[in-house]
């Protein structure tokens, strides 16, 4: 295989196994808060998502140090947009109260 595409593919699968890690922890969240057994579910997920992608890293790399620098690139890439889109916990705790309106 092209050595180029290798390490394109890589990047891809970093951000692939990212969004898979990240998106699996912005839902684990929003199920786990109302569920009956919090600490199963947050356990659970956290050993699946890290096996997932400590295994995807392992096969992606294929013992090359540059696979697995530019798999962990996409990793973070995916981080900051997987964030993004799901919108940051932050953002909504600090929003300013609106004023109320006036009474008629």
């Amino acid at each position: 295989m092209n050595e180029t595409l290798a390490l394109a593919l890589a990047l891809v699968a970093g951000g692939v196994l990212g969004t898979i890690f990240f998106g699996g922890l912005w839902w684990t969240v929003r199920k786990g808060v109302s569920a009956k057994r919090p600490a199963v579910w947050f356990l659970g997920s956290l050993l699946l998502r890290t096996g997932t992608v400590l295994a995807g890293f392992y096969y992606v790399s294929s013992g090359h140090w540059v696979r697995l620098l530019l798999c962990l690139l996409g990793f973070v890439i995916a981080h900051f947009i997987v964030t993004r889109l799901t919108g940051s916990p932050v953002e909504h705790y600090n929003a300013p109260a609106k004023e109320a309106g006036h009474a008629p």
